[in-house]
């Protein structure tokens, strides 16, 4: 069991192995793509079984987002965690990996998967909801339920979102004319946080939380490989 960071508290508890969100990008597209290669089954039933642990246990299924990690939980030890503005904390980042990772493992499962539909579900009810909540602006800013505490907003997030709505339009899960706006505002905004010479500013600094800073010179790998990845899908598409 991977217990590194979490409160003493949880650690009693023996929780899960993938107990932080940013693992849903990590392992499940691997697993599936090495299941499906090797045509061993197996290795997508473990998947499953790790992933709905940890939806069951990050998943809000009042906002359709995730925490972060078990540390975030309102219905556990911290519900003193909260934004300034009283609500939930939902990292920007976190729900991108889960999004992105999503859209990557969904591009791995078999059509005929048994288990597709769950995170077609997922995968849908977080495209809407992210929907609803984007800046008019058009990036996400790094606090998805208090944008008001950042002043800018924030590109890693933001490029995987990007990505994951392009994708879903692409590969028909997502009305193409209920989204395409969406993905529009977010990659304009993308386009204009990158200088001419290629480096891709505004991402939040490495961290497990809403709470670090950014400005125009704040970059990170990850930033640029969600730009990469949303420039993927969104050069597939006519968005005159």
């Amino acid at each position: 069991m991977a217990h590194d960071g979490l409160s003493p508290e949880w650690k009693e508890r023996g929780i899960i192995s993938w107990w932080w969100c940013d693992a849903l990008f990590m392992a499940p597209p691997t697993l599936a793509k090495y299941g499906v290669d090797s045509k061993n089954m197996d290795y997508l039933k473990a998947s499953d079984k790790l992933y709905r642990q940890t939806f069951d246990l990050l998943f809000d299924k009042e906002e359709n987002l995730w925490a972060r990690d078990v540390n975030y939980l309102w219905a556990g030890l911290d519900t003193d965690k909260k934004e300034a503005n009283g609500k939930k904390i939902f990292w920007s980042r976190g729900n991108g990996w889960v999004f992105g990772g999503l859209a990557i493992l969904l591009s791995e499962l078999p059509e005929d998967y048994e288990n597709r539909a769950f995170y077609v579900d997922i995968y849908k009810k977080m495209a809407e909801k992210l929907k609803s909540i984007q800046p008019d602006a058009g990036a996400w800013k790094s606090s998805l339920l208090d944008p008001d505490s950042h002043e800018y907003g924030e590109t890693s997030g933001t490029g995987f979102y990007v990505f994951g709505f392009a994708w879903g339009i692409n590969n028909g899960i997502l009305s193409k004319e209920a989204y395409s706006e969406t993905v529009k505002k977010g990659w304009a905004a993308l386009t204009s946080n990158q200088f001419k010479n290629g480096k891709v500013g505004y991402v939040q600094p490495i961290g497990d939380s809403p709470s670090k800073e950014l400005n125009a010179d704040s970059w990170e790998v990850y930033g640029t490989g969600a730009f990469l990845l949303a420039g993927s899908e969104v050069s597939k598409m006519n968005l005159d």
